[in-house]
């Protein structure tokens, strides 16, 4: 039999959370839930979900520390952030924690099943192109290695710790060295969505992964801007 896909839904009104449980349990999905931030990562450093819905303002802990914490020692895991806040800055705080979707309310069901989907999908692929691509913990281009899993740059001037969103950005161009990359196309493929606005969140972590792992960040040799499209990743 195959195992259900388990969802963590942290989300502090009762009703939203009943309801999401609800209807997700209709999808076929095994749901767990938790009222606050606390008892949230309470439940995902037991159960171990798939996936986790996550309410922004919540008490105890709120939604972005929740997602700080995890990321600091999962940069896989899918997060959904669920917030009545839609002004850009708390989007953009959102994405750059770790979150792989942002869902403004009020949302329809059918939307946020279909962004479960699609971020599932995502996740699976990225999982499976990295076992094919990557042979151990590390992924080595010109004189900087990559320890996956410490999360660390090593360099000629020593090592330099990389956020989960940095790694996850290098895997990304890992697999599509020398190839002309939309900034849409790695919004979608990195953060898990179509991404509509805010193209500056990618470029400001471009700016600092620059700063990281090139030898000049203000003349990159390996993060090429290709003005007008996106960026290009070279490894020698």
């Amino acid at each position: 039999m195959t195992r259900k896909i388990k969802i963590l839904v942290a989300e502090d009104d009762n009703n939203i959370r009943e309801g999401l449980t609800d209807a997700l349990e209709f999808e076929g999905y095994e749901v767990f839930s938790a009222a606050d931030g606390s008892k949230a990562l309470e439940l995902y450093a037991k159960l171990h979900p798939d996936l986790i819905l996550l309410d922004v303002m919540m008490p105890r802990k709120n939604g972005y520390d929740v997602c700080r914490e995890i990321r600091r020692g999962n940069p896989d895991i899918p997060i959904i952030m669920l917030t009545a806040k839609g002004e850009e800055i708390d989007k953009v705080l959102g994405l750059e924690l770790g979150s792989d979707d942002y869902v403004t309310k009020p949302y329809s069901l059918r939307e946020l099943t279909a962004r479960i989907s699609a971020v599932l999908r995502r996740s699976r692929r990225v999982h499976e192109d990295n076992k094919d691509e990557y042979h151990g913990d590390t992924m080595e281009f010109g004189k900087v290695k990559v320890d996956l899993k410490r999360l660390i740059a090593i360099t000629p001037n020593g090592e330099i710790e990389l956020s989960p969103r940095e790694l996850e950005l290098l895997k990304y161009f890992m697999l599509r060295v020398g190839t002309v990359l939309d900034r849409n196309d790695i919004l979608a493929g990195v953060w898990g969505m179509n991404y509509h606005g805010f193209s500056r969140t990618l470029d400001q972590h471009i700016v600092q992964l620059r700063k990281k792992i090139e030898p000049d960040p203000k003349h990159p040799s390996h993060i090429k801007t290709v003005y007008g499209i996106g960026y290009r990743f070279i490894v020698n």
